[in-house]
């Protein structure tokens, strides 16, 4: 009866020890997970949305810009916290979830759009969604789901490695420096990219060239005026969340966190 209940006490102890890593486990995971979802929430949507243009005046400027630039402050914001904590392979792998997100998004999108409509939505009474509305939202959201995947793949591949690189070269200081450094190459590419493929043959270049450079400055803007709240997601995940953010060798890889040293209590127990 004895060694029942000794070893009885020996699997609670293990497993209370599988809880613990678990949970820890499972605080990391978590976020990553948000992330991710909000991360590809915001870029299929910012997709989809971005065959609205929109003009904003600023004194005598009046600038005209997709709409699609509304989700960019919660992109820019993820895309820092995924390269700071998880690293450049965590960034790459959600860089491609997103593309293959972007991709199916397409298909169901062109699937919806060739499905034959009901009778009763061309009855001179229906006041639901008709054929020509749809069609003129979704069908040319198609063209700006492509372009946007040709910029997005571009811009994220290249934050990604400045990103990096920059962190390596100011050996893991001065955070600021890196998320706005790669922001402003990156999102040049993309900005560039994206309104050129949606644009093309369907506005004067003149119009796309204001377009390209209007939205390019509102991202510089954006991207300055973030910074607080790049240090204060910092924090909070580092802080709050007690995870710590990946930290980069002179080689420009990751050096794995020192072990968490052993209790007394945590030490074997003597047979």
């Amino acid at each position: 009866m004895e060694g029942y209940c000794c070893g009885s006490e020996a699997r609670y102890e293990v497993a209370s020890a599988h809880e613990n890593d678990e949970m820890l486990l499972d605080r990391r995971f978590q976020l990553f997970v948000v992330l991710v979802g909000v991360f590809v929430t915001s870029l299929v949507v910012g997709d989809i949305i971005s065959v609205k243009l929109f003009e904003a005046k600023v004194g005598p400027v009046v600038a005209v810009m997709s709409i699609g630039i509304l989700p960019f402050p919660v992109t820019f914001l993820l895309t820092d916290i995924l390269n700071e904590f998880y690293g450049k392979k965590a960034a790459r792998f959600v860089t491609w979830v997103g593309f293959f997100m972007a991709i199916f998004a397409v298909v169901v999108i062109a699937m919806a759009v060739q499905v034959p409509w009901a009778p009763l939505t061309r009855a001179p009474d229906f006041t639901g969604t008709v054929e020509g509305s749809f069609n003129n939202v979704f069908a040319g959201s198609q063209r700006f789901l492509v372009a946007s995947m040709m910029a997005y793949l571009v811009g994220q591949f290249c934050d990604i490695a400045i990103f990096n690189g920059l962190k390596r070269l100011t050996r893991n200081r001065f955070l600021w420096v890196r998320a706005t450094g790669s922001t402003l190459v990156s999102q040049l590419l993309d900005t560039v990219v994206v309104q050129y493929v949606a644009w093309t043959g369907v506005l004067p270049n003149a119009t796309i060239l204001s377009i390209i450079y209007t939205s390019y400055v509102v991202k510089l803007l954006v991207a300055v005026g973030l910074t607080p709240f790049i240090y204060l997601g910092h924090a909070f995940v580092e802080r709050k969340l007690g995870i710590a953010p990946v930290v980069l060798g002179e080689n420009g890889e990751p050096i794995a966190p020192p072990a968490p040293p052993v209790t007394q209590e945590e030490q074997p127990r003597a047979a």
